[in-house]
C-alpha cells in the first residue's frame, strides 16, 4: 500500500539522461575543503546534517532510473504494486521501458499504464514487481511554503543516486513549455538547477515526503535561450496523486481539474508586428465562451486580471484558474472593445 499524507508556473522540459530530484543552490556557506588531508564541512549544524541524511536514507530507495528508446529519465515508486510516476515527456511515445531500482543491480521491465501530456505526467508499471518495493510518501502540496528547505534526489546526467538541496522559491506559478505545448498550472518554483535528465524525479521536504516532480527549467533570452540559473519548476504532489490515481484506476484521466473556455485560438499581431491578443477560431457550441456571447473572430485581450497577448498567455491565464471560476473577459469585436462574464468549464 502506498503511503502518503495528502490526496488530492518561456520554460523547457529537462530532457535527456536520468534524473529525479533536483534542487540546487545550497543552504551551506560553501563546500568542504581539504586542509592537511582532512575534509571539513562548514557551518552545517549537526542536527540539520543528520536530518538530511535521514531523509536521503528514507527516500532514495523510492527513486528509479527509467530507460526509454530516447535516453534516460527518472521516476518515483508510487505504490507496492509496482506503479511508478514520471513525466509524460520522459516516456514520450514509448510503451515498454527498463527500470533500475535504487536497490537493484539489474533493470526491471515495465509497461506504460497511461500518459497525460497536458499536465506532463505519466504512470508506468513494473511487469514483475519485486517484494519490498519502497513507495514514496506524497505530501499535501497546498501546505508547501516559500523558503522551505528541499532535497532533490535522482540521476542527473546519468549520475545515479545524486542528492542536492535548495529552497522553495515560489508557489502557484503557471508556466508553458512553449507554443503548442503543455501549459502547467500551480507549479512549485525552486532554486534547483534543472539539468537535462532531471525530469520525473522527486522534490522532497525535510520530513521525507515528496512535494513535487521536477519538470521544467526557465530559459533566459539574454543568454541565447540558455538555462536561467536557479529557476526551476516542479509539478505539485497533490496534482500528481490526483491524476495518477485516475490513470491507475481508469487507465486514463477522466477529471483533469483544468479550466477551459471551449475555444480554439490563434495569435494576432498588432502595430509593430507585436502579439496583440488571441483570436477565436472556433467556439464550442454551448461551451463557456459561447454562453458568454463570444464568437469566432473575437480577439481576447484580457482574462480576469491577466492581459492576453497570444496563445501562450491565454493558456497560462487559464492554468491559474479552476473549472467553474467566473471571470470577466475583455475582447475586441470589429475594433470595438467589449467585455463579458464567463464561467470556465473543464478541459
Amino acid at each position: 500500500m502506498r503511503r502518503r499524507t495528502g490526496s488530492r508556473a518561456s520554460v523547457w522540459p529537462a530532457l535527456g539522461c536520468a534524473a529525479a530530484l533536483l534542487l540546487a543552490g545550497g543552504c551551506t556557506d560553501g563546500s568542504s575543503e581539504a586542509r592537511g588531508g582532512t575534509s571539513v564541512p562548514h557551518a552545517i549544524p549537526g542536527d540539520l546534517q543528520a536530518t538530511y541524511q535521514d531523509v536521503v536514507h528514507d527516500v532514495l530507495p523510492s527513486v528509479v532510473q527509467i530507460t526509454t528508446e530516447d535516453g534516460l529519465g527518472s521516476g518515483i515508486v508510487y505504490d507496492g504494486s509496482g506503479h511508478i510516476v514520471t513525466n509524460a515527456h520522459v516516456v514520450g511515445d514509448g510503451r515498454d521501458f527498463e527500470v533500475l531500482l535504487a536497490t537493484s543491480q539489474s533493470a526491471q521491465p515495465a509497461r506504460l499504464v497511461a500518459s497525460y501530456p497536458p499536465q506532463d505526467l505519466a504512470v508506468i508499471k513494473l511487469t514483475n514487481p519485486p517484494d519490498g518495493l519502497r513507495a514514496a510518501d506524497f505530501a499535501d502540496s497546498s501546505r508547501v511554503e516559500v523558503g522551505q528547505i528541499v532535497l532533490a534526489m535522482g540521476n542527473p546526467l546519468g549520475l545515479a543516486s545524486s542528492v542536492t538541496q535548495g529552497i522553495v522559491s515560489a508557489v502557484g506559478r503557471s508556466v508553458s513549455e512553449g507554443e503548442g505545448q503543455a501549459t502547467l498550472g500551480n507549479m512549485v518554483q525552486t532554486s534547483a538547477a534543472i539539468n537535462p535528465g532531471n525530469s520525473g524525479g522527486a522534490l522532497v521536504d525535510l520530513s521525507g515526503t515528496v512535494i513535487g516532480i521536477p519538470t521544467l527549467a526557465a530559459r533566459d533570452p539574454g543568454l541565447g535561450g540558455g538555462q536561467a540559473p536557479g529557476i526551476g519548476f516542479a509539478i505539485p504532489s497533490s496534482t500528481v496523486t490526483f491524476l495518477a490515481d485516475q490513470m491507475i484506476d481508469r487507465g486514463r484521466v477522466v477529471d483533469s481539474g483544468r479550466a477551459a473556455l471551449g475555444v480554439s485560438v490563434r495569435t494576432v499581431l498588432g502595430d509593430g508586428f507585436e502579439p496583440a491578443g488571441a483570436a477565436l477560431v472556433e467556439v464550442t457550441e454551448d461551451g463557456p465562451a459561447a454562453r458568454a456571447g463570444l464568437r469566432p473572430g473575437d480577439v481576447l485581450v484580457k482574462l480576469g486580471s491577466e492581459p492576453i497577448t497570444d496563445v501562450v498567455s491565454l493558456s497560462e491565464a487559464l492554468a491559474a484558474h479552476q473549472p467553474d471560476d467566473t471571470l470577466e473577459v475583455r475582447y475586441l469585436r470589429d475594433g470595438e472593445r467589449r467585455s463579458a462574464e464567463v464561467t470556465l468549464g473543464e478541459a
